[in-house]
């Protein structure tokens, strides 16, 4: 049997990984591109990819700094005065407010309002924008299949060839510029572009309207390789 070096957090996995994801903690812009790294080294113990990491991480970002033990230290205590003195309070009112009614109605909202919203917003992005943007592409919804296993909403096809598109809703508030996907979802990008030929791009949007503009340049760029 495998040995397993993940330490066990019990009952409080749940909201060490909720505050970690919330405040992007763990994002490569703080530790790294883990997986990228250990790929990288290709250690054969435990304790070689500990002594490589710390000799060879840096953040990601446009001025990458080295990781060290006490920079995850660090990100470990802010991550603890986050849980004290922001989550454990506002979960702590949320509990005492909330109702079974509020279940209910969560459990509807998220099933039939947000799902309709999120196709609406979609179909909008597509067809009031990038369609109209790009009209020699042919923009068509992504089976579940590949929904589900690729992260994809929509492919744009030139020919025989096509790129896809993830579309993500953002408030106005949002900071996307900060938005990392997942070793998982760079992987599931790479085999979208080997089976189909083209990059996926993410789309944010708020309402209809597409946030990150600078994203239809590099679309229009993709385009044309793809009509080479």
């Amino acid at each position: 049997m495998m040995k397993r070096y993940s330490k066990e957090f019990g009952k409080k996995e749940k909201v060490l990984n909720y505050a970690t994801q919330t405040y992007q903690l763990s994002r490569p812009n703080k530790v790294g591109a883990v997986m990228a790294l250990i790929r990288q080294c290709q250690p054969k113990t435990f304790e070689q990819w500990t002594e490589w990491y710390f000799e060879n991480a840096h953040t990601d970002g446009k001025n990458p700094s080295k990781i060290t033990k006490e920079s995850l230290e660090e990100l470990g205590e802010r991550l603890y005065v986050k849980i004290k003195e922001i989550v454990i309070p506002e979960w702590t009112e949320a509990f005492n407010q909330l109702s079974l009614q509020d279940c209910v109605d969560y459990i509807f909202n998220l099933t039939i309002n947000r799902t309709f919203d999120g196709f609406v917003r979609e179909k909008s992005v597509v067809e009031d924008n990038l369609a109209k943007k790009f009209p020699n592409v042919r923009f068509e919804e992504s089976d579940p299949e590949l929904d589900h296993a690729g992260d994809i909403d929509y492919l744009g096809w030139i020919g025989n060839k096509a790129f896809g598109i993830q579309i993500k809703p953002v408030t106005s508030k949002a900071n996307f510029g900060n938005y990392s996907s997942s070793q998982r979802m760079k992987g599931s990008f790479d085999d979208f572009t080997q089976k189909f030929g083209g990059k996926v791009f993410i789309v944010f949007s708020e309402e209809e309207k597409i946030k990150n503009e600078e994203v239809l340049d590099q679309i229009f760029l993709e385009i044309e390789q793809l009509s080479k």
